[in-house]
């Protein structure tokens, strides 16, 4: 294959180049190269096989160039610029060769004109046809490569972003979450102070969850176990009248799931209790899809965001957005006196 086109190629490339000029040209003047001379027929040919070996070897030499230097750019400017060089070069060395032969048998010819404007476009417009179909052919492997490349570096530039983002809203998270049970603790400060080391027992256990096993997708299980260690350090400051109900389905266990998109819910239920002080949080699991949902009530006339924001749920929203595109549901909203917040989550689905 590569005897081939390294010394044969050429050859019939060059050859391609006369025999389409030679047909155009007949047929336009009613002519059969044929039954000219032959010597004429054999210096054509000859210089036709000549200008192949030579325009492919320049053509690889410049394939080669560009490979080389990295300029090749998967883009129209890019292809445009690499084209136009090699056409160019290539009319040189069509002009080059071809215009002294024709001039030259036209004068051993007899011919008054020693070039006709039919014989330029014939030998300008055929090889340059060809030169982009060589150029197309010789050169689709590279700009494919050149495409994965780009598109490979693309998705990993995404990434990048989306991961520097994810990290920017966990350590965001952080001291929003850590206010808030340091604050449980002061409390407890005056009055329980082996309360206040309990709820500090559970504070170094959350966090220390929130510091090792948030990178990935954790067991479903595992997120809940969590869950229930802080609900926990909130029952130890709630008012003894909170009604508390927490119900997760048994078979909520190895489905995987990303962490710490629970407790921002859990965490409002607490913050804006009031009225009859009812808690009810629950978790299911239904045809793949884990269904989190949080009732509490609130004192009558609270007013408070009728879209449940501030920074945590903020942050969570953003978080499903990256981690869940298209495949959560998070609704949030007050009747009456309560609110209830419901999360779906797609648990086959997710980035990486």
């Amino acid at each position: 294959m590569k005897f081939f086109r390294r010394y044969i190629f050429p050859a019939v490339y060059g050859l391609l180049v006369y025999f389409t000029i030679r047909l155009l040209h007949d047929t336009d003047l009613g002519q059969h190269f044929w039954k000219r001379d032959f010597y004429v027929n054999g210096i054509e040919m000859a210089c036709s096989v000549l200008v192949g070996y030579l325009a492919t070897y320049l053509f690889e030499w410049l394939f080669r160039y560009y490979d080389k230097h990295g300029i090749v750019q998967l883009s129209y400017r890019g292809v445009a610029r690499e084209l136009a060089i090699l056409v160019g070069v290539n009319l040189v060395l069509v002009n080059v060769v071809f215009v002294p032969m024709d001039m030259a048998l036209h004068v051993s010819q007899g011919i008054d004109e020693l070039m006709p404007w039919a014989d330029v476009a014939d030998i300008n417009m055929i090889p340059t046809l060809y030169a982009i179909i060589y150029y197309g052919v010789a050169r689709s492997s590279t700009w494919l490569k050149a495409y994965v490349n780009n598109k490979m570096q693309l998705e990993k530039l995404t990434n990048d972003q989306l991961e520097t983002e994810l990290k920017f809203l966990k350590a965001q998270y952080h001291p929003h979450f850590l206010f808030n049970a340091l604050n449980t603790i002061y409390f407890q400060m005056d009055d329980d102070v082996p309360g206040a080391k309990k709820s500090t027992e559970l504070l170094s256990s959350l966090l220390r969850y929130q510091l090792y096993d948030q990178h990935q997708q954790v067991p479903v299980k595992q997120e809940l176990e969590y869950l229930e260690n802080y609900i926990r350090l909130q029952q130890i400051r709630a008012s003894s009248k909170m009604q508390l109900s927490v119900q997760f389905d048994g078979c909520l266990t190895d489905q995987l799931i990303y962490p710490l998109l629970l407790l921002p819910l859990v965490e409002n239920a607490f913050k804006y209790i009031g009225g009859e002080y009812k808690i009810t949080i629950e978790g299911n699991v239904m045809d793949n899809t884990f269904i989190f949902k949080v009732y509490n009530d609130v004192p009558p006339n609270m007013k408070t965001p009728d879209n449940y924001s501030g920074i945590g749920l903020e942050n969570l929203s953003r978080r499903l957005q990256l981690l869940y595109p298209d495949k959560h549901k998070l609704i949030a909203n007050r009747e009456d006196n309560h609110y209830t917040a419901i999360l779906e989550l797609n648990l086959t689905h997710g980035i990486n």
